[in-house]
């Protein structure tokens, strides 16, 4: 995620405003998920977290800017979760795997965030009318899995194949399994995650020689 963009030599906000903006920002995470988007205000979120709606204002400018740091403080914790143990794994298969399981093992224990970021996805608009976030958000996870594809087949462990297709195709998977999951919240999302690695690492690996697919 990208961090926020301040005019240089601004003040960096001071730990009691970092604190609070941290606690807006968990007020409304929890605003969302109780009452939708369509129902949620900065009045609600102010009275969830004990606070003025001026407060919210002071550090916040409007609905649309909270929803963004939503987006943005959610990611970068995933990316934080993630990425560390993503790269503790020498093959490219095992990152794969370790990948998908982690953003699954993450959000197991963050579901409110889940539910938030669905909302927001889902509701907030640009300036002219498309999403906010589109697909093209998520390019930089397009572009990470991408380089793990071209990674595995440049080291001999994944056969030949059109890197950005089998990374987008991943991150399908993996958003119908968090779909599935807050729709049927008693599924067992590890499980899931388990069997989408096993089948994406069965798709990219090569064939031992000697072997093809037909045989």
């Amino acid at each position: 995620m990208r961090p926020e963009n301040k005019p240089v030599g601004q003040k960096q906000p001071s730990f009691i405003e970092r604190a609070r903006r941290t606690q807006i920002i968990e007020s409304a995470i929890e605003t969302f998920t109780e009452l939708g988007y369509a129902n949620t205000s900065l009045a609600r979120i102010a009275e969830r977290a004990g606070i003025s709606k001026g407060v919210i204002s002071y550090h916040f400018a409007g609905k649309a800017e909270l929803m963004e740091q939503i987006v943005e403080q959610v990611y970068l914790e995933i990316t934080e979760f993630v990425v560390p143990r993503t790269e503790k794994e020498t093959t490219a298969a095992g990152a794969l795997r370790t990948n998908i399981r982690a953003v699954a093992e993450y959000m197991r224990g963050h579901r409110a965030q889940l539910l938030a970021l669905g909302e927001i996805f889902n509701n907030l608009r640009a300036p002219d009318g498309r999403p906010r976030y589109g697909v093209a958000f998520n390019e930089p996870i397009y572009e990470g899995r991408e380089a793990l594809f071209r990674r595995g087949q440049q080291n001999g462990e994944f056969r030949s194949f059109d890197p950005r297709v089998m990374s987008i195709t991943v991150q399908a998977a993996i958003d119908d399994m968090f779909a599935y999951w807050v729709t049927y919240p008693d599924h067992d999302l590890e499980a899931h995650a388990d069997e989408l690695a096993d089948l994406f690492e069965h798709a990219a690996r090569a064939e031992p020689p000697g072997e093809t697919a037909n045989s």
